[in-house]
């Protein structure tokens, strides 16, 4: 089989070959002798179908599947004569043409081509950034947070409603249709209002109560409510309120800096509130790489850099940014194009400057990585998502599934990888 081989350009080459009906049949042929080998036919024994049986029962499949050998060799041979390696090959081979007719099937497939490009000196690229500056109040409110949480609650003496932030100790009974519900039911149970820990509308009807008083609250269970036979349920809560319960004061000295240190040996107030001030610090500078020195970093590595880039790649990132506008768009909108090629062709033609930039900075922040022998291995991945699951109050093992079952975790150790990449070049480092 001829096939020809035409440079598109650095990352793109296109094979042109004419897969003949003759070579297309041999194929075919080839094909039912061997699966008259292995398949069973009812009137012919085990091994012994002969080829026009099988081709009678099977031409469709025997027929796509000597294509797909066909279309193997081209992608070979191409190769072969671009001197290209299976590793160099990136994405899937695009089709051009495939035509059939008399004579065969003509066939133009474009592949595509990791980018290769000069790296030279980048370091010009990072923006530049002052170290920002804490204000003794900035230091003075994180710490007065600090001091007012570790505060106990105690009695409020004063005769005054419960406020949202106050501790409750309450008896409370519930029940569905006047029907008391097993597990609806405490005594001197301790409960802060405002904190969400009780069914949606349960605290803030008990704003408000007195010592003494006695409420019935009525409330309905979240259709998603983990008891099924409570969910979606009306309800009544009888709410016997004892006593309410403020933040005390608490006094910042040396032993209560010791606690917010974990024990840190030595530790003292001066040294809470120098770390107190690294902390802010480390805080502003994460929000300014995030909002500012990471965005223009990456702009300047892309204007700095020109390389041509794999355009199935750019299709792809084009379908997923398509995708994600369409999945902002109203039924209307959604409407409105669909079916539309020329409305589509022109939202993608919108999209296509931004999702190749994208890619492209894909190709260079791989680059800049190998090149700074940054790497991330999977305790790592494993304990960022650990961290922002406890963060968002979700169950780490269900969100490490989750991203393992979609197939998220490589997205995850990109993101890894490149916050160490920019954070390195920007001098961020710790």
């Amino acid at each position: 089989m001829k096939v020809t081989v035409s440079k598109i350009d650095e990352a793109n080459m296109l094979f042109s070959a004419t897969i003949e009906a003759a070579d297309l049949n041999k194929e075919i042929d080839k094909l039912a002798s061997s699966a008259g080998k292995n398949i069973k036919v009812d009137g012919f024994r085990k091994g012994k179908v002969p080829a026009h049986v099988v081709k009678k029962l099977h031409g469709e499949k025997l027929a796509h599947d000597a294509e797909s050998e066909a279309i193997r060799n081209i992608l070979n041979i191409g190769s072969k004569e671009a001197n290209l390696n299976p590793s160099d090959l990136i994405g899937e081979p695009f089709f051009k043409k495939f035509e059939r007719n008399d004579n065969g099937i003509d066939i133009e497939v474009e592949i595509s081509i990791k980018p290769t490009f000069e790296l030279g000196d980048y370091n010009d690229t990072a923006p530049k950034y002052e170290k920002p500056e804490i204000s003794k109040e900035a230091i003075d409110e994180r710490i007065d947070g600090l001091v007012t949480a570790q505060a106990p609650f105690v009695k409020v003496e004063e005769k005054r409603g419960l406020e949202n932030g106050d501790m409750s100790v309450i008896d409370f009974v519930g029940s569905v249709d006047g029907v008391e519900f097993e597990g609806g039911k405490a005594e001197n149970f301790s409960l802060k209002i405002g904190s969400g820990q009780f069914i949606p509308g349960f605290e803030e009807q008990m704003v408000g109560m007195k010592a003494g008083e006695t409420k019935v609250v009525k409330v309905a269970f979240p259709e998603s409510y983990g008891a099924a036979n409570l969910a979606g349920k009306n309800a009544e809560f009888k709410v016997t309120l004892h006593e309410i319960q403020a933040k005390g004061k608490a006094e910042l000295n040396d032993e209560l800096a010791t606690k917010l240190l974990h024990g840190k040996e030595g530790a003292n107030v001066e040294i809470l509130r120098e770390q107190i001030k690294e902390q802010l610090q480390r805080e502003e500078i994460s929000k300014k790489y995030h909002e500012e020195l990471k965005p223009a970093l990456v702009e300047a590595l892309v204007a700095k850099y020109s390389f041509a880039l794999p355009n199935n790649i750019v299709e792809q990132e084009i379908d997923a940014k398509l995708n994600q506008k369409a999945s902002q768009m109203s039924k209307e909108e959604i409407e409105e194009i669909r079916g539309n090629n020329e409305k589509i062709q022109a939202l993608r033609d919108e999209l296509r400057s931004e999702a190749s930039d994208s890619v492209k900075a894909t190709f260079i922040v791989d680059a800049l990585a190998r090149a700074e022998k940054i790497a991330v291995n999977d305790q790592e991945v494993s304990q960022v998502i650990y961290y922002e699951a406890v963060m968002s109050g979700q169950d780490p093992q269900q969100v490490m599934e989750y991203y393992s079952k979609n197939n998220l975790l490589p997205a995850i150790k990109m993101g890894i990888v490149e916050d160490k990449l920019f954070s390195k070049i920007l001098g961020l480092e710790e």
